[in-house]
C-alpha cells in the first residue's frame, strides 16, 4: 500500500541549540492506524505540529499525498485534520456552526448532508444547536474530530485525543476512531494510554528525545519483543530463593509464596520442564501455575529506559 505521509530526516532545531527533532523518518500507510507513544517531551507535538505546517522545520521533508509541506502548502494542509490536545473552542457558538465554520475556512462549498452525517456519527446530532459551553468535556472532544474532518481530509492527526476523559468515553471514541478508519481515513493518534495503542492501533512508533525509536506492526511487536512470565505459586511461603534454583534467574514476589520465571516463547527450549523439575527437587511444594505475556506497556518502558540509559 502506497504512504499517505512520507517523512524523510525531519528536524527542529530552536535558538539556544535545542533539537526538538533530530532527523526523523517515517513513511505511513494510506488506512492505517498509527500509534504515536512517548513521555512528555519526546517531540509527539511538534512532529505532528511540523507536519499540520504550525511549526518550521530547520531541515528535512514531509509530503502529504505526494504534496511538500513547504512548495505545495495549501494542497498539503488541506489533506490533513488535526485534533490539538487543547480544547480551544468558541465557547458561546452552537456546534453545527462551529463545524461549518472549519469547512469554509478551507475554501469548501456548503455540504449541510456531509456536515449532518459527521455530527451524526459522532453522535453530535442531538447536540447541533447547543452551545459549546454547555457540552462535557467528552463531548467537546468529538467536536474537535467533527471540525477535523469538516473539510473531508485524508489524514487526521489525533493529539492526545482521550486526555482527561473517563473510561467509557474513551472506549467510544476508540469506536469512532475504527469506523473513520473503515471509511478510508489514515489516523496518527499520540497517547499516553498503552491500552489504547493495543486496542485500535495497527503499528505502534516509539519516540523518544526526538529520535522515533522502532516502528513496528502491533502484533510483531509484541511477538518479537513481548516475553512470557511463568508464575510458579507456592502452597507455603518461603523467605528466599533456594541456591538450587540459582541457575534460572528466579524472582520471589512480595508475598514470598510465587516464583515468577521469565523466557522467550521463541526459544529453542524455554527452560520450564527443567525448572519445575528443579523445583520438584528443592522441596518445594506447587500450588498452580499460570503465565503472563509481557504488555506493549513493558515493551515501551524498556524500550524509553535503554534510551536513557
Amino acid at each position: 500500500m502506497a504512504a499517505i505521509l512520507s517523512i524523510s530526516d525531519l528536524r527542529k532545531s530552536y535558538e539556544g541549540g535545542f533539537e526538538a527533532l533530530k532527523g526523523v523518518s517515517l513513511d505511513i500507510d494510506e488506512g492505517e492506524i498509527l500509534a504515536l507513544l512517548g513521555p512528555n517531551g519526546a517531540g509527539k507535538t511538534t512532529l505532528i505540529s511540523t507536519v499540520c505546517g504550525i511549526i518550521t522545520p530547520t531541515s528535512g521533508s514531509v509530503r502529504v499525498g505526494g504534496h511538500c509541506i513547504i512548495e505545495d502548502f495549501r494542497a498539503a494542509r488541506a489533506l490533513v485534520g488535526l485534533v490539538p490536545q487543547e480544547i480551544n473552542l468558541e465557547p458561546f457558538e452552537k456546534v453545527i456552526n462551529s463545524v461549518r465554520f472549519s469547512r469554509g475556512l478551507f475554501g469548501k462549498p456548503k455540504n449541510e448532508p456531509l456536515i449532518e452525517d459527521i455530527l451524526k456519527k459522532l453522535s453530535l446530532w442531538d447536540k447541533r444547536n447547543a452551545q459549546v459551553k454547555e457540552l462535557s468535556g467528552g463531548m467537546k472532544r468529538r467536536v474537535l474530530i467533527a471540525k477535523a474532518l469538516a473539510h473531508e481530509p485524508r489524514v487526521l492527526f489525533l493529539d492526545e485525543p482521550t486526555a482527561g476523559v473517563d473510561v467509557e468515553l474513551r472506549k467510544d471514541m476508540w469506536e469512532v476512531v475504527q469506523e473513520l478508519k473503515d471509511g478510508g481515513v489514515t489516523i496518527i493518534l499520540t497517547t499516553h494510554y498503552i491500552e489504547e495503542a493495543e486496542a485500535i492501533a495497527d503499528r505502534v512508533g516509539v519516540i523518544a528525545d526526538g529520535q522515533i525509536l522502532l516502528v513496528k506492526d502491533k502484533d510483531d511487536l509484541m511477538a518479537q519483543l513481548g516475553q512470557k512470565q511463568l508464575c510458579v505459586h507456592l502452597s507455603a511461603p518461603i523467605k528466599e530463593v533456594p541456591s538450587s534454583l540459582a541457575t534460572h534467574d528466579l524472582e520471589l514476589n512480595q508475598e514470598g509464596d510465587a516464583l515468577i520465571y521469565s523466557y522467550d516463547t521463541k526459544a529453542e527450549r524455554t527452560g520450564i520442564t527443567a525448572l519445575l523439575n528443579d523445583v520438584a527437587a528443592a522441596g518445594l511444594v506447587l500450588a498452580d501455575v499460570s503465565t503472563r505475556q509481557s504488555s506493549l506497556e513493558d515493551i515501551f518502558v524498556g524500550l524509553v529506559s535503554g534510551e536513557k540509559s
